[in-house]
């Protein structure tokens, strides 16, 4: 029987995963980009920052399609596909920080970067405790939304956010309050329905196909030769 504090427990991490869904990270990222677009000194951060979200996540979903579609995965990793949550939570969540901060970049944006790193962090351990992803999964993950941040940040280092306290708080209280108001993402929903629909399959490969398959090859590989001496 699971005890009330395993459940409690569970429930937390059930809690951090939501705060990586793109459901609630592409809006507040959104809401951000327009900001930023409309300083001219943020501009061309604005449009590199959304150029490198927009190539993170198809790298994202490639992966997922190529696993799920024809079953392109690495067994002996445990890798099935880029977790989403994790990139999404790496590439938004530290210059959002920045953007509620509404400090200097540089001066303060490293602080800010940690802080958003940190949340990051915890939405990728999330999504090993409630059993979506395996440890590869999530730590390419952080490292592709990783380089997303850190190519933004790179972008303007001698740039400064000059944001108004009314835009923190709105973002603030969205990546807050969406998690117990809206519904499961339907993402994977939809990745899985691309990928049934490029390969022509009729289901999608499994993390449990592709360790089955490992096993039959390691056992072809090592099953012994007949012996051709009488």
């Amino acid at each position: 029987m699971i005890s009330s504090h395993a459940t409690a427990t569970l429930q937390i991490w059930q809690l951090l995963t939501r705060l990586g869904e793109a459901q609630i990270l592409l809006p507040a990222a959104a809401m951000t980009l327009l900001v930023l677009f409309a300083q001219a000194h943020t501009r061309r951060l604005a449009l590199s920052w959304m150029a490198f979200i927009t190539t993170a996540a198809f790298i994202t979903t490639a992966s997922k399609v190529a696993f799920m579609g024809w079953g392109i995965g690495w067994a002996a990793i445990d890798f099935t596909g880029v977790s989403g949550h994790s990139m999404f939570a790496a590439a938004i969540y530290p210059m959002l920080m920045v953007a509620f901060l509404s400090a200097p970049l540089r001066s303060h944006h490293r602080l800010a970067a940690a802080l958003g790193c940190a949340l990051a962090l915890l939405v990728g351990v999330s999504r090993i405790e409630v059993g979506a992803h395996s440890w590869s999964e999530v730590l390419a993950g952080w490292a592709v939304g990783g380089a997303v941040s850190a190519a933004a940040l790179a972008v303007c280092k001698t740039s400064s956010l000059r944001i108004r306290p009314i835009v923190p708080v709105v973002l603030l209280a969205w990546v807050a309050v969406m998690p117990f108001q809206l519904h499961a993402s339907p993402t994977h929903f939809l990745v899985t329905r691309l990928a049934m629909s490029l390969s022509g399959n009729e289901t999608p490969f499994t993390r449990s196909d592709l360790m089955r398959r490992a096993d039959l090859e390691r056992l072809t590989f090592t099953r012994p030769e007949p012996s051709l001496t009488p």
